[in-house]
């Protein structure tokens, strides 16, 4: 069977192409100088549109660590808003039209939130600015669960597909929901069965794992690596083409014979309508920490995949996955 692949969007009748956050910058030279005067940039404010703990969240208070490390910016603030998947934090971020000093971090999830949870917001009323990573996910349980392997688990799942619960730290539509939808379908199970339980990140998901209120969780690893290094749960599987350098006995769904490869991507998005200068200092920002070799160390400490385009490319990148994403969604019926 030829491999299902995507690149940053895995939907369930097919697989189409699946970041991070930073804030606004000033051009004011009152207020820490540009990006070119060799000054770190002052006044950036860093929107996690999720709960502490997630992706988002640790995407972006690495960036923001790397940016004030690498002396690219001082005095970075970080905060969660989270809400309805990152809507929240989505409306608030298309409210703040001309706020140069503000952006947001997100993801595949807040694409697939804006239609399910039929917000009046949208990515594409953003300003794109940078796509930073790219993760794969993977599929988890706790130190107790009866399932050790990850054909255990699917034998059972194919067995009582509305008995065995599934975690995501996304609403319906983003890759925590995707990727379940996606497993299912590729070992025979109807994805309209699938016992699918939302979680606002990977702050909320990871408890209701721990304490077995699901079955499993799926979501990014990196999410998960300290509660695998403290013995608390355990990778079944994770879902790139090859092995996790950093979960190195962990077999991929190919390995184990389950044709899926399933890859995530998180970026950072400005309010509409900053001016040319603002929009100029994020990426300026942006592209000096993505060139630091700090944020090289964190690449290959969370086993993040470099995936670094700016601007227009970015903003092209958006569009297509805002369609994927909408398609994939009508054929589960939810947009």
């Amino acid at each position: 069977m030829a491999t299902r692949r995507n690149v940053l969007v895995m939907g369930v009748a097919a697989a189409t192409a699946l970041a991070l956050a930073a804030c606004g910058a000033t051009a004011d030279k009152n207020e820490g100088g540009s990006s070119n005067d060799g000054k770190p940039v002052s006044g950036l404010r860093i929107m996690v549109p999720n709960t502490p703990g997630g992706g988002y969240d640790t995407t972006a208070r690495t960036a923001a660590k790397v940016m004030e490390d690498a002396k690219i910016a001082s005095g970075v603030q970080v905060f969660n808003l989270p809400g309805a998947g990152g809507t929240v934090g989505l409306q608030r971020t298309v409210n703040e039209k001309g706020n140069g000093k503000l952006a947001m971090q997100m993801g595949l999830g807040v694409v697939g939130a804006s239609y399910t949870s039929k917000s009046a917001a949208t990515l594409t009323q953003t300003t794109p600015l940078a796509k930073l990573i790219e993760e794969a996910g993977a599929i988890v349980v706790p130190k107790d669960s009866p399932y050790k392997t990850i054909n255990d688990l699917v034998a059972a799942w194919k067995a009582n597909p509305k008995g065995i619960a599934v975690g995501g730290g996304s609403s319906p539509g983003g890759p925590d929901h995707l990727l379940p939808m996606q497993l299912a379908k590729t070992v025979g199970i109807d994805p309209k069965q699938v016992n699918f339980v939302s979680y606002d990140g990977g702050g909320e998901l990871l408890p209701a794992v721990l304490g077995g209120k699901v079955a499993f969780g799926a979501s990014g690893f990196g999410e998960f690596l300290d509660q695998v290094e403290a013995g608390q749960i355990r990778v079944l599987a994770v879902t790139s083409e090859a092995p996790i350098e950093a979960l190195k006995d962990v077999p991929t769904l190919k390995s184990a014979g389950i044709d899926l490869v399933f890859t995530n991507w998180r970026g950072i998005v400005a309010p509409p309508g900053i001016s040319d200068a603002d929009k100029k200092v994020w990426i300026d920002v942006l592209t000096k920490m993505h060139d630091s070799d700090e944020w090289k160390a964190e690449l290959k400490k969370r086993g993040w995949t470099d995936a670094f385009v700016t601007g227009d490319e970015f903003g092209t990148f958006l569009t297509e996955q805002d369609k994927a994403v909408a398609d994939v969604l009508k054929q589960l019926g939810l947009a």
